[in-house]
């Protein structure tokens, strides 16, 4: 499991234990991020910047001895997952793509409000930030010992106000406030990709729908029904994929499906790995609830 942008493994802490049952289930800290390694980010290009991240993973891979494996990702890390199944599909069996960077595309008819905020002061300002690399966790560490009160105005207003499915208890909101800030709160590492992977809007600047014809592993794309990563450019991509697909629909979760409705989403991850839970591959319907697309 391959968490996103600005979070780490410890996001994935509602869904643990259900996918244990099923699986032998490893989440990892990318490089620069969480509990791993924080080296100096010295990448200038794109090209650079993607490297660092999926030849980081492969090392990893290597050391661990591990192959023949299914690889979820999620948003950033659905970027990533997918960019080393193209490297290397050959270890990786199925993809899980959970409301994954890389197919939303400018032209979408769901870009347009961004590209609306994009021509006006406002977003040229942002826009400005945004190519100067100034990340988000530069706002956490500058507001200092008032750091933490923000990280928990987001979790609280994220995860409980704002949420349509599962919120979280307070002593949930509590540890994941402490567990966030403590994260974006260390040395700037990994989170310095920003600008090269991302034009402004998280439109990423080598598109994987471009590569979709390119696709070696079987793909399922999972996306909460309120998530802001379109599941449209998953269906575009599924056109020109060679390989199995399928997308499914969490109701009740937004990009943080796996938070906001943890049931839902282990649902869709068991549907999606059936074949490798069950001989029998025709007596998996979708489960009740779950939109296929």
């Amino acid at each position: 499991m391959v968490h996103g942008y600005a979070a780490s493994q410890g996001f994935f802490f509602r869904n643990f234990d259900a996918l244990a049952k099923h699986f032998k289930v490893i989440a990892i800290d990318q490089l620069g991020w969480g509990g791993s390694s924080r080296p100096d980010f010295t990448c200038k290009s794109t090209e650079e910047t993607e490297a660092w991240f999926i030849d980081s993973f492969e090392e990893w891979r290597k050391a661990k001895n591990l192959t023949n494996f299914i690889l979820l990702g999620h948003s950033f890390g659905g970027f990533v997952a997918a960019r080393y199944a193209l490297k290397h599909p050959e270890h990786v069996k199925h993809l899980i793509l959970v409301g994954s960077a890389g197919f939303s595309s400018e032209t979408d008819p769901t870009s347009e409000p961004i590209i609306r905020f994009r021509a006006t002061w406002k977003g040229a300002i942002l826009k400005h930030l945004w190519e100067s690399n100034f990340t988000p966790q530069k706002l956490i560490r500058g507001f200092g010992p008032f750091g933490p009160d923000l990280v928990r105005k987001y979790t609280v207003a994220r995860f409980n106000a704002y949420s349509t499915g599962q919120v979280l208890n307070e002593e949930e909101s509590r540890l994941l406030t402490d567990y966030v800030y403590h994260t974006l709160a260390a040395k700037a590492s990994g989170e310095l990709c920003l600008k090269h992977i991302f034009a402004f809007g998280a439109f990423t600047r080598v598109p994987l729908l471009e590569r979709a014809s390119e696709w070696k592993v079987p793909t399922t794309f999972i996306y909460g029904y309120q998530d802001w990563m379109s599941y449209e450019g998953a269906q575009e991509a599924r056109k020109h994929m060679k390989v199995p697909c399928e997308i499914i629909r969490v109701p009740q979760g937004g990009h943080f499906v796996f938070i906001d409705n943890p049931t839902g989403f282990h649902s869709a991850v068991i549907h999606a790995c059936r074949r490798f839970l069950s001989p029998d591959q025709n007596n998996h319907p979708l489960p009740e609830g779950l939109i296929s697309a």
